[in-house]
C-alpha cells in the first residue's frame, strides 16, 4: 500500500510541475528527439530543449551548419532556465525544400517556422550567418523578437573572408574537421578548446542530420558573399532595430572580421559588446561558460 500511496504523489507531482510549466524535464541536445512543423510548403526539421515557460530562444545556425553542428555546451545551458529552440532552415539536414541562396528567403524561412510553433514573441540567438537572418528579423519583426544575440557575425556590406579561410582549412594536412581553424585561434589553448569542442559536437551517435554537401555550401556561400558584400552605407537594417542586443565576437575573427561586430554595437541603438581575447569566429563555444553566463544575464535583465 505504501508503495501505491508513494507512486500516486508520483504522479500527481509530476502533473503539478508539467501543468505549471516551471520545471518540465528536458533531454540534452545531444538526446532530443527530432520533430517537425510545416509551413509555406517547408516541413521543418527541428529540436526543443528545457522548461515550457519563458521567453523562447531561437537558434539561428551558420554557413552549412545543422543542428548537430551547435555546441551542446552552449546550447544545454542555456535551456536550463528557457525553451531553446533549434532548427534546419530550407534545404539543410532533414528539412525539406530547394536551400536557399539569399538572406532575405532565409529570413521569411525563419519566420514561418516561428509562428508555425505558435509563438508570440521570441529571443533569437545568430551566428555567423545566423546573424545576418536575426537582423532581418528585428529590424523587420519587432512585435516577434524580444532580444537579440549577435555572435560572430557583421553588418550587412561588412565583408568576408569565406574564401581565403575556407582554402587555408582544407589545404592543411590531416585536417579532419575545417572548424579547428576556422573557429579557434591556434594558440596551444585554442587548439585545446577546439579539440573539447569536436569532442562535444560529434557526442550524439543515432539520429544525426545529414552532412551539409555541395549544394548547401554553394547557396549559403552565395548568400553570404553577396550579403556582406551589399553596402548600407546608412546602416538602415541597424537603425530598424530598436531591441537590446547583445553583440559578441574573437579577438582575431579571421571569417567574418572582428571589425564588423565593432560596427554593430556602435550603430545598433542598444547594443553591449563583449569581445573575447585569444579567439577566432567560434568565440562563444571556446568560453562556452563565460559566454552562457553573460547571455542569461543579459536574457534574464
Amino acid at each position: 500500500m505504501n508503495k501505491i500511496l508513494r507512486s500516486l504523489l508520483l504522479i500527481a507531482t509530476t502533473l503539478s510541475i508539467i501543468e505549471s510549466g516551471t520545471a518540465l524535464a528536458a533531454d540534452k541536445l545531444e538526446t532530443a528527439a527530432t520533430k517537425f512543423v510545416e509551413s509555406n510548403g517547408i516541413k521543418f526539421s527541428y529540436r526543443i530543449l528545457g522548461p515550457q515557460s519563458g521567453t523562447p530562444l531561437v537558434l539561428l545556425q551558420h554557413f552549412t551548419g545543422n543542428m548537430d553542428a551547435w555546441d551542446p555546451a552552449v546550447v544545454n545551458a542555456l535551456a536550463k532556465n528557457r525553451p531553446v529552440v533549434v532548427f534546419n532552415n530550407r534545404g539543410v539536414g532533414a528539412t525539406n525544400g530547394v536551400v536557399a541562396d539569399n538572406i532575405a528567403q532565409m529570413t521569411t524561412d525563419a519566420y514561418a517556422f516561428i509562428q508555425a510553433l505558435g509563438y508570440k514573441q521570441v529571443d533569437v540567438l545568430g551566428f555567423s550567418m545566423g546573424g545576418f537572418v536575426a537582423q532581418e528579423l528585428a529590424a523587420q519583426h519587432p512585435e516577434l523578437v524580444r532580444k537579440v544575440i549577435l555572435a560572430g557575425t557583421t553588418h550587412q556590406g561588412g565583408g568576408n573572408h569565406l574564401m581565403k579561410v575556407l582554402g587555408e582549412a582544407f589545404s592543411r594536412a590531416n585536417a579532419p574537421d575545417p572548424r579547428d581553424y576556422l573557429f579557434f585561434s591556434q594558440s596551444e589553448a585554442g587548439k585545446q578548446a577546439a579539440a573539447a569542442f569536436l569532442s562535444r559536437v560529434y557526442a550524439r551517435k543515432e539520429g544525426r542530420d545529414p552532412e551539409s554537401g555541395k549544394e548547401i555550401a554553394d547557396a549559403h556561400g552565395k548568400a553570404l558573399i553577396v550579403w556582406t558584400s551589399t553596402p548600407d552605407p546608412e546602416f538602415k537594417t541597424l537603425k530598424a532595430i530598436q531591441q537590446p542586443v547583445l553583440v559578441v565576437t574573437g579577438s582575431n575573427d579571421t571569417m567574418l572580421p572582428t571589425e564588423g561586430s565593432i560596427t554593430l554595437y556602435k550603430q545598433l541603438k542598444n547594443a553591449q559588446l563583449l569581445l573575447y581575447p585569444d579567439s577566432n569566429h567560434g568565440s562563444i563555444f571556446q568560453y562556452h561558460d563565460s559566454f552562457v553566463n553573460t547571455a542569461e544575464f543579459f536574457l534574464s535583465h
